[in-house]
């Protein structure tokens, strides 16, 4: 019988390529996950890594078992779930990760709607952009995440699991009330000159940012990064930047900072789970609750 917690790590190494990224997302040593890998061969009865150069690759067995390991984690996840149906309701710790700009607007009401509805129910919000909670949630250290992705970057969705879509949030412009009749002359091309703020790489928001400002003909000179966008509108305050962001975050610009819509569409806030875990009694009252939040 193949070790499933051995298959992950094999399928973590043919995404990421090296040894080291796979320790780390265990939290074990690397010659721990050579060791388990030699084991993993074992069990299988075949070669599935060889040595190339100073790192390892998989061999087209290895690739093969690789490709079987989602579709066997879903699996196991829907067991998992059919067992739980069988309580009396959702119970214990759920642990949610929630995009930043998300907190507000989503993961506060999401709390209040579940205490009535679910007592037994013990939701953990993690603040986690989409680059950090993706992982988190693979490696089963988050239940559910609410994450926004751009259609129009096209990026696929991360293997082994499902979405849900929630609600749209349009692009927003903001910048210094003297630049404004410049913008509403010429449009985004007035502003190739400008002094930008722009996400740190890498970000889903930082590659719109480049997406949107190449299609006006230009590349952005990214002058300042903030992680947290909402504070870089302070710096568009000071009539020397200009910022792309998601209407979500522009709740409150400060004196001197006019923000506009754009046109087109912008990013989609999702429920990201597990592929299989959507039947689980706790996920799928948190998919409900943000569901019909999300209706209204």
């Amino acid at each position: 019988m193949l070790d499933v917690k051995r298959m992950v790590m094999l399928r973590d190494l043919a995404e990421h390529g090296k040894v080291t990224v796979v320790a780390d997302l265990h939290r074990v040593t690397p010659s721990a996950v050579s060791q388990q890998l030699r084991a993993l061969e074992a069990e299988a009865g075949a070669v599935l890594v060889e040595r190339e150069g100073r790192g390892l690759r998989l061999t087209p067995a290895g690739a093969a078992l690789a490709g079987a390991c989602e579709p066997v984690l879903a699996a196991l996840e829907q067991a998992e779930g059919a067992v739980r149906a069988l309580d009396a309701g959702p119970v214990g710790e759920v642990r949610i990760g929630c995009a930043p700009s998300a907190l507000a607007t989503v993961a506060a009401p999401l709390l209040a709607a579940l205490a009535p509805r679910h007592p037994l129910l013990r939701p953990r919000i993690v603040q986690a952009d989409p680059e950090e909670a993706v992982p988190l949630l693979r490696q089963r250290r988050l239940d559910l995440a609410v994450v926004y992705a751009y259609p129009l970057l096209g990026a696929p969705p991360a293997s082994g699991t499902s979405a849900v879509p929630l609600f749209e949030d349009p692009l927003c412009l903001a910048l210094p009330e003297a630049l404004l009749p410049t913008y509403e002359r010429d449009g985004l091309a007035a502003l190739r000159e400008a002094e930008w703020v722009g996400a740190p790489a890498p970000s889903s928001c930082r590659e719109m940012l480049l997406h949107a400002c190449r299609n006006a003909g230009f590349t952005p000179r990214l002058a300042h990064e903030c992680g947290d966008l909402r504070a870089g509108l302070w710096l568009v305050a000071t009539g020397r930047a200009v910022s792309m962001l998601p209407k979500l975050m522009c709740d409150a610009p400060p004196p001197g900072t006019v923000v506009v819509d754009l046109p087109g569409p912008g990013r989609t806030l999702e429920a990201l789970v597990r592929a299989g875990t959507e039947a689980q009694p706790a996920v799928a009252a948190v998919l409900a609750a943000l569901t019909a939040r999300a209706g209204r």
